[in-house]
């Protein structure tokens, strides 16, 4: 055993550093299997590729190991949540357990930082939409007086859907960089800088591809300094990968770009130029896309993902791309005029610059081994051109420079060598480890699935789901979570559980996704535990609410991928032209990797119970519900309907109150 690893041992041992930290430290076999696992791939300057079920405690499994070492060290993570947990709590908890003079430091991407420069320019273009806005603004400009870091997340009430955060951030496009007014004071400049001299900096994955494409992040001049680069909640490195390393052109950017040029044009060169004119362009060349894009859909819920090819050939859409070309050149023509009077103007017209060039780059075929696809929102579109997958892109990086590459996740596969996670990652010569929960499913879970439920796509599918749903909540008086696959499922059995309560007189209050913001829907699930959260694909993960306050979750019926999705479809054909089974080796594989997701949300601690129900009787009457059922925890399966409930009612009857 090398020094490191004697050192992690150690200091999970009876007699170590974190028992002597925490009276409640619990030594765990499979905790100190992973870190042995880490510091040994520390020690070898190699990757790991590492599977740790819900308890296994696998944040300190890498903290530790990664810390004893000296060694310089980025850790990424999924969300800028994740990030706060683990720059908050995790890492100062570590560093005086471990009494390491270590040196942490954050960083974000540009969106999650105030821009000075763009605060005051809002203020002075009097282009704020409503008066709540106005509001919001006085707001961040009191806290821009106290502030240190300019991290938003710090500002307490502030909705991250508020229309004012663009206005007061700056991205790419209309940074100034050293020519800004502000740019001593700027604080994604301090954020980078105290990440240049950290000795472990936390970022996410989002940040890491995005600067991976653009440079444009401070990831890429950290990155060949670092030792150990480690990868939490990688199941989510693939999607994360394939969002920013493709290329992507928006309505939402053109019309950005058209209200920052007419903003700025007034204040600095009122006269000189038709601004009004030259905005209004853009912004309907922009509007204009974004309906050439939805075709004959007039009403559109959350993102549909549009083929290309089901738009490409339309002849609005073909015209569509030339006006956005053609409206932002007359933009950087006007703009040319004036570049000398302001460095905001250089900007403006190398943004008007770029979308005209991507629009065109759209009007041409995609790159040999890209797929293109449209999101559609109510209120936007999203031109999107991607490789399939990162092997290439990860392949590269860690070619550069020789360093330690962890990778963990409760849910990377589901066979030995995590093939799911390991292939689209192009870590196939990684060296792999799968340590299980410490929990006793067994004892303290079930498992029902409904043999003779109607199928998912029978009419009568949905409503039996909510009907089961209602029966679990009322037997708990709440205390359950209903996953589902879509949207459109969502809002259906969301209201008729709310019906079926009401006309009832059940006091259980039905809390759906979309009517308040996540955090906020959370919090009033703990608040009121006589509460039913139905919640789709956000709610499948990140959610951890231990104890009694949740102890039954439904899942409408097997997460498969949709087979229609460009994505999906371009993988698929990519299976079938290497004469491989896409449906056993993508499909069933997703569908496990998401369900064990889902069913993570129900046991998060020794002591919890629960039940966990799956309406889809193919998980019990296809040859592959035995392979879903085994990438589940060992829970203990119920036959009938009776049984569930009957279990339901004794974790009821011993349930501690609120």
């Amino acid at each position: 055993m090398s020094e490191l690893g004697f050192a992690v041992a150690h200091a999970f041992s009876a007699g170590g550093a974190l028992a002597r930290a925490d009276s409640g430290y619990v030594e765990r076999e499979v905790q100190l299997r992973m870190a042995a696992a880490v510091a040994s791939a520390i020690d070898e300057r190699r990757a790991l590729v590492a599977e740790a079920g819900t308890g296994v405690g696998k944040t300190f499994a890498y903290l530790v190991p990664t810390l004893l070492s000296g060694a310089r060290a980025l850790i990424s993570t999924a969300t800028k949540s994740l990030q706060d947990q683990l720059f908050l709590r995790d890492l100062p908890r570590l560093k005086d357990a471990l009494q390491l003079p270590v040196t942490v430091a954050l960083l974000k991407g540009r969106a999650s930082y105030l821009c000075l420069h763009r605060m005051n320019q809002a203020r002075q273009s009097a282009q704020l939409p409503d008066r709540w806005a106005v509001r919001t603004l006085a707001k961040v400009e009191q806290w821009a007086q106290r502030t240190r870091t300019g991290d938003l997340a710090e500002m307490e009430g502030l909705d991250e859907r508020s229309s004012v955060i663009p206005l007061v951030t700056s991205s790419r496009e209309n940074c100034l960089g050293a020519e800004c007014p502000e740019y001593r004071q700027c604080h994604v400049m301090k954020a980078r800088r105290d990440a240049m001299s950290a000795d472990v900096v936390v970022v996410n994955h989002h940040l890491f591809f995005a600067d991976m494409a653009l440079r444009d992040s401070g990831v890429a001049e950290l990155l060949p300094s670092v030792e150990v680069a480690v990868f939490d909640e990688a199941h989510q490195l693939a999607e994360a990968g394939v969002q920013f390393l493709g290329t992507t052109l928006s309505s939402g950017q053109v019309i950005d770009f058209a209200r920052d040029m007419l903003g700025i044009g007034l204040q600095q060169a009122r006269g000189l130029a038709p601004w009004q004119d030259l905005a209004a362009a853009c912004d309907r060349a922009a509007r204009e896309l974004r309906m050439a894009c939805a075709g004959p859909l007039r009403e559109v819920r959350g993102t549909l993902k549009l083929r290309w090819d089901e738009r490409c050939g339309r002849d609005e859409f073909g015209a569509a791309l030339p006006d956005v070309a053609g409206a932002c050149d007359a933009a950087r023509a006007a703009l040319d005029t004036v570049s000398e009077m302001a460095p905001d103007f250089v900007k403006l017209a190398e943004r008007a610059g770029q979308l005209s060039a991507l629009a065109r780059q759209f009007g041409e075929t995609a790159e040999p081994g890209n797929v293109r696809w449209i999101d559609l929102t109510p209120h936007q579109c999203r031109l999107v051109e991607s490789p399939l997958d990162i092997r290439d892109a990860l392949r590269e990086q860690m070619a550069a420079a020789p360093k330690a590459w962890i990778f963990t996740s409760a849910t990377l596969g589901d066979d030995e060598r995590l093939s799911w996670f390991t292939e689209a990652a192009g870590l196939d010569d990684a060296t792999t480890l799968r340590v299980g929960s410490p929990f006793d499913y067994a004892a303290h879970a079930r498992l029902y699935v409904p043999r003779t439920f109607p199928k998912p796509n029978e009419p009568g599918h949905g409503p039996a789901v909510a009907r089961l749903a209602a029966s679990c909540a009322r037997t708990l008086g709440g205390r359950t979570f209903v996953l589902t696959t879509t949207l459109r499922a969502l809002q259906a059995i969301g209201e008729q559980l709310r019906a079926d309560f009401e006309s009832q007189g059940d006091p259980i209050q039905v809390l759906l996704q979309g009517q308040a913001p996540k955090r906020q829907l959370m919090q009033q699930f703990l608040a009121q535990p006589g509460s039913v959260l139905v919640g789709s694909q956000s709610f499948w993960e990140g959610i951890d609410v231990p104890g009694d306050a949740l102890q039954c979750v439904l899942i409408d019926k097997l997460p498969f991928p949709p087979p229609n999705d460009p994505l999906v479809e371009a993988r698929v054909k990519r299976l079938e032209s290497a004469g491989r089974n896409p449906f056993a080796e993508y499909f069933v594989a997703e569908a496990a990797v998401s369900l064990k997701q889902g069913a993570g949300r129900l046991i998060r601690s020794e002591t919890d119970r629960g039940l966990l129900v799956i309406c889809d009787p193919r998980m019990v009457g296809m040859n592959y519900g035995r392979r879903l059922r085994l990438a589940l925890p060992p829970m203990t399966a119920v036959g009938t309907e009776a049984e569930a409930l009957a279990w339901l009612g004794e974790l009821s009857a011993h349930a501690v109150p609120f």
